[in-house]
Protein backbone atom coordinates (compact mmCIF):
# COMPACT_ATOMS: atom_id res chain seq x y z
CA UNK A 1 0.00 0.00 0.00
CA UNK A 2 1.40 3.22 -1.19
CA UNK A 3 0.84 5.94 1.90
CA UNK A 4 0.04 9.01 1.66
CA UNK A 5 0.63 11.98 4.03
CA UNK A 6 -0.73 15.73 3.65
CA UNK A 7 1.89 18.29 4.49
CA UNK A 8 0.48 22.23 3.97
CA UNK A 9 2.67 24.95 2.76
CA UNK A 10 4.73 25.98 5.86
CA UNK A 11 3.68 29.79 4.88
CA UNK A 12 1.06 31.99 2.95
CA UNK A 13 3.22 34.49 2.01
CA UNK A 14 7.13 33.45 1.94
CA UNK A 15 8.04 31.69 -0.59
CA UNK A 16 11.67 31.82 0.21
CA UNK A 17 11.06 30.05 3.68
CA UNK A 18 9.12 27.13 1.75
CA UNK A 19 11.87 27.01 -0.74
CA UNK A 20 14.48 26.43 2.03
CA UNK A 21 12.22 24.38 4.46
CA UNK A 22 9.68 22.28 2.71
CA UNK A 23 12.52 19.69 0.84
CA UNK A 24 13.66 18.11 4.40
CA UNK A 25 10.03 17.17 4.89
CA UNK A 26 9.21 15.77 1.87
CA UNK A 27 12.41 13.67 1.74
CA UNK A 28 12.34 12.71 5.19
CA UNK A 29 8.79 11.22 4.38
CA UNK A 30 10.02 9.70 1.23
CA UNK A 31 12.84 8.51 2.96
CA UNK A 32 10.60 6.94 5.53
CA UNK A 33 8.61 5.29 3.23
CA UNK A 34 5.51 7.79 2.49
CA UNK A 35 4.25 9.72 -0.75
CA UNK A 36 4.06 13.31 0.54
CA UNK A 37 0.49 15.22 -0.68
CA UNK A 38 1.59 19.13 -0.04
CA UNK A 39 -1.74 20.96 0.25
CA UNK A 40 -1.64 24.88 -0.65
CA UNK A 41 -2.62 27.59 1.13
CA UNK A 42 -4.61 29.48 -1.26
CA UNK A 43 -6.90 26.40 -2.26
CA UNK A 44 -10.24 26.30 -1.78
CA UNK A 45 -11.41 24.07 0.98
CA UNK A 46 -13.83 21.70 -1.37
CA UNK A 47 -10.39 20.89 -2.45
CA UNK A 48 -8.16 20.52 0.23
CA UNK A 49 -11.07 18.14 1.52
CA UNK A 50 -10.57 16.45 -1.52
CA UNK A 51 -6.71 16.01 -1.28
CA UNK A 52 -7.70 14.49 2.26
CA UNK A 53 -10.02 11.83 1.44
CA UNK A 54 -7.09 10.34 0.12
CA UNK A 55 -4.31 10.44 2.45
CA UNK A 56 -3.77 8.59 6.06
CA UNK A 57 -1.65 10.82 8.05
CA UNK A 58 -1.10 14.60 8.28
CA UNK A 59 2.60 16.32 8.80
CA UNK A 60 2.32 20.03 10.31
CA UNK A 61 5.77 21.40 9.75
CA UNK A 62 7.62 24.35 10.79
CA UNK A 63 6.55 27.63 10.04
CA UNK A 64 8.87 31.33 10.64
CA UNK A 65 4.92 33.30 11.82
CA UNK A 66 3.93 32.73 15.26
CA UNK A 67 0.39 31.81 16.46
CA UNK A 68 -2.19 34.51 17.02
CA UNK A 69 -2.22 34.92 20.88
CA UNK A 70 -5.95 35.51 20.28
CA UNK A 71 -6.44 31.98 19.92
CA UNK A 72 -5.71 31.13 23.04
CA UNK A 73 -7.18 34.03 24.65
CA UNK A 74 -4.26 36.52 24.98
CA UNK A 75 -3.62 39.62 24.05
CA UNK A 76 0.33 39.96 21.66
CA UNK A 77 3.29 41.01 23.70
CA UNK A 78 5.56 42.83 21.64
CA UNK A 79 7.96 40.20 20.77
CA UNK A 80 5.53 38.08 19.43
CA UNK A 81 6.01 37.49 15.76
CA UNK A 82 2.81 37.87 13.36
CA UNK A 83 0.85 35.21 12.48
CA UNK A 84 -0.26 33.61 8.95
CA UNK A 85 -3.85 33.31 8.92
CA UNK A 86 -3.90 31.15 5.75
CA UNK A 87 -1.43 28.16 7.49
CA UNK A 88 -3.65 28.59 10.11
CA UNK A 89 -6.93 27.89 8.33
CA UNK A 90 -5.69 24.70 6.63
CA UNK A 91 -4.45 23.47 9.56
CA UNK A 92 -7.42 23.54 11.14
CA UNK A 93 -8.95 21.56 7.99
CA UNK A 94 -6.44 19.15 8.33
CA UNK A 95 -6.36 18.91 12.40
CA UNK A 96 -10.47 18.72 12.22
CA UNK A 97 -9.79 15.96 9.46
CA UNK A 98 -7.48 13.89 11.79
CA UNK A 99 -9.63 13.71 14.52
CA UNK A 100 -12.70 13.00 13.04
CA UNK A 101 -11.28 9.93 11.16
CA UNK A 102 -8.42 9.41 13.93
CA UNK A 103 -5.78 9.66 11.28
CA UNK A 104 -1.98 10.02 12.47
CA UNK A 105 -0.41 12.94 12.69
CA UNK A 106 2.88 13.93 13.80
CA UNK A 107 3.43 17.80 14.19
CA UNK A 108 6.53 19.69 14.33
CA UNK A 109 8.00 23.18 16.25
CA UNK A 110 5.19 25.74 14.51
CA UNK A 111 3.00 22.72 13.93
CA UNK A 112 3.21 21.52 17.44
CA UNK A 113 2.01 24.80 18.72
CA UNK A 114 -0.65 24.95 16.10
CA UNK A 115 -1.99 21.87 17.46
CA UNK A 116 -1.92 22.14 20.98
CA UNK A 117 -4.12 25.49 20.47
CA UNK A 118 -6.56 24.09 18.46
CA UNK A 119 -6.92 21.25 21.54
CA UNK A 120 -7.46 24.49 23.77
CA UNK A 121 -4.14 24.89 24.83
CA UNK A 122 -1.81 28.05 25.83
CA UNK A 123 1.31 29.01 24.37
CA UNK A 124 4.74 31.55 26.17
CA UNK A 125 4.73 34.14 23.33
CA UNK A 126 8.48 34.43 24.10
CA UNK A 127 10.88 32.21 25.62
CA UNK A 128 13.09 33.77 28.52
CA UNK A 129 15.27 31.33 29.87
CA UNK A 130 19.08 30.50 30.38
CA UNK A 131 18.88 27.97 27.59
CA UNK A 132 19.12 29.28 23.57
CA UNK A 133 16.07 28.18 21.90
CA UNK A 134 17.05 29.42 18.85
CA UNK A 135 20.62 28.76 17.92
CA UNK A 136 20.03 28.66 14.19
CA UNK A 137 19.42 25.84 11.79
CA UNK A 138 22.81 24.65 11.73
CA UNK A 139 23.34 23.86 15.16
CA UNK A 140 22.41 20.29 15.55
CA UNK A 141 22.75 19.19 19.16
CA UNK A 142 21.51 22.85 20.71
CA UNK A 143 20.69 21.47 24.39
CA UNK A 144 19.30 17.93 25.77
CA UNK A 145 15.87 16.58 26.58
CA UNK A 146 14.23 14.66 29.19
CA UNK A 147 11.85 12.04 27.88
CA UNK A 148 9.62 10.85 30.27
CA UNK A 149 9.72 6.64 30.71
CA UNK A 150 6.63 5.28 29.07
CA UNK A 151 5.27 7.64 27.09
CA UNK A 152 5.11 6.85 23.56
CA UNK A 153 7.88 8.90 22.63
CA UNK A 154 10.23 6.76 24.87
CA UNK A 155 9.20 3.92 23.04
CA UNK A 156 11.22 5.10 19.93
CA UNK A 157 14.38 5.49 21.18
CA UNK A 158 16.68 3.48 19.16
CA UNK A 159 18.99 0.91 21.13
CA UNK A 160 21.97 2.90 21.73
CA UNK A 161 20.89 6.42 21.47
CA UNK A 162 21.08 8.14 25.09
CA UNK A 163 18.06 8.45 27.11
CA UNK A 164 18.08 11.87 27.00
CA UNK A 165 19.09 12.78 23.60
CA UNK A 166 20.59 16.37 22.00
CA UNK A 167 17.97 17.93 20.19
CA UNK A 168 18.31 20.75 17.27
CA UNK A 169 16.07 24.00 18.36
CA UNK A 170 14.81 26.89 16.38
CA UNK A 171 12.02 28.59 18.01
CA UNK A 172 11.14 31.38 20.53
CA UNK A 173 7.91 30.33 21.58
CA UNK A 174 6.55 27.26 23.26
CA UNK A 175 3.57 25.39 25.03
CA UNK A 176 2.33 26.57 27.88
CA UNK A 177 -0.26 24.50 28.62
CA UNK A 178 -0.72 21.18 26.70
CA UNK A 179 -4.06 21.35 25.07
CA UNK A 180 -7.17 18.96 25.79
CA UNK A 181 -6.10 14.94 25.52
CA UNK A 182 -2.28 16.10 24.75
CA UNK A 183 0.22 14.63 27.86
CA UNK A 184 4.10 16.29 28.37
CA UNK A 185 6.22 13.53 26.43
CA UNK A 186 9.73 15.55 27.21
CA UNK A 187 11.20 18.76 28.59
CA UNK A 188 14.43 20.86 27.95
CA UNK A 189 16.34 19.69 30.79
CA UNK A 190 18.03 22.90 31.22
CA UNK A 191 14.80 25.04 31.33
CA UNK A 192 11.57 22.63 31.85
CA UNK A 193 10.57 23.67 28.87
CA UNK A 194 7.96 21.46 27.20
CA UNK A 195 9.64 20.00 24.25
CA UNK A 196 6.94 17.00 23.02
CA UNK A 197 3.71 16.37 23.76
CA UNK A 198 1.41 13.00 22.88
CA UNK A 199 -2.17 12.52 22.45
CA UNK A 200 -3.17 10.30 25.77
CA UNK A 201 -4.44 7.47 23.20
CA UNK A 202 -3.48 4.59 22.06
CA UNK A 203 -5.86 4.36 19.39
CA UNK A 204 -4.32 7.32 17.10
CA UNK A 205 -0.83 7.88 17.14
CA UNK A 206 -0.26 12.14 17.61
CA UNK A 207 3.12 13.16 18.81
CA UNK A 208 4.43 16.94 18.46
CA UNK A 209 8.27 17.64 18.79
CA UNK A 210 9.45 21.41 19.35
CA UNK A 211 12.75 20.50 17.36
CA UNK A 212 13.12 19.49 13.86
CA UNK A 213 13.88 16.14 13.31
CA UNK A 214 13.59 16.32 9.31
CA UNK A 215 16.46 18.45 10.05
CA UNK A 216 18.49 15.41 11.21
CA UNK A 217 16.74 12.35 9.26
CA UNK A 218 20.14 11.01 7.81
CA UNK A 219 22.16 11.73 11.04
CA UNK A 220 19.91 11.03 13.74
CA UNK A 221 18.38 7.26 14.34
CA UNK A 222 16.45 8.81 16.86
CA UNK A 223 14.54 11.71 13.95
CA UNK A 224 14.59 8.25 11.54
CA UNK A 225 12.68 6.91 14.12
CA UNK A 226 10.03 9.02 14.85
CA UNK A 227 9.51 9.37 11.01
CA UNK A 228 9.23 5.92 10.64
CA UNK A 229 6.49 5.14 13.62
CA UNK A 230 4.73 8.35 11.77
CA UNK A 231 4.62 6.25 8.62
CA UNK A 232 3.73 2.83 10.23
CA UNK A 233 1.04 4.39 11.93
CA UNK A 234 -0.25 5.35 8.61
CA UNK A 235 0.25 2.81 6.72
CA UNK A 236 -2.37 0.63 9.56
CA UNK A 237 -4.56 3.31 9.92
CA UNK A 238 -7.74 2.40 8.91
CA UNK A 239 -11.23 4.93 8.99
CA UNK A 240 -13.56 4.08 11.92
CA UNK A 241 -16.65 2.37 11.60
CA UNK A 242 -19.66 5.41 12.03
CA UNK A 243 -20.67 2.82 14.74
CA UNK A 244 -17.41 3.16 16.75
CA UNK A 245 -17.06 6.91 16.46
CA UNK A 246 -20.64 7.13 18.47
CA UNK A 247 -20.33 4.91 20.80
CA UNK A 248 -22.31 2.01 19.60
CA UNK A 249 -20.44 -0.50 18.58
Amino acid sequence: MCVHIAIPEPTGSDQEYNQRSLPTYLAALRSAGATPILVPLHERQDRVARLLSGVQGILLPGSRFDIDPQRYGEDPIPECGEADPSRTAVDELLLQDAFNLYKPILAICNGTQSLNVWLNGSLIQDLKTEVNHRPGREVVEAHPILIAPGSRLSGLIPRGVELDPFVNSSHHQAIRLPGDGLTVSAVSSGDGVIEAVELDSREQFVLGVQWHPERTYTQSAFSRAIFAAFVQAATVWQPRRIAESVGLA
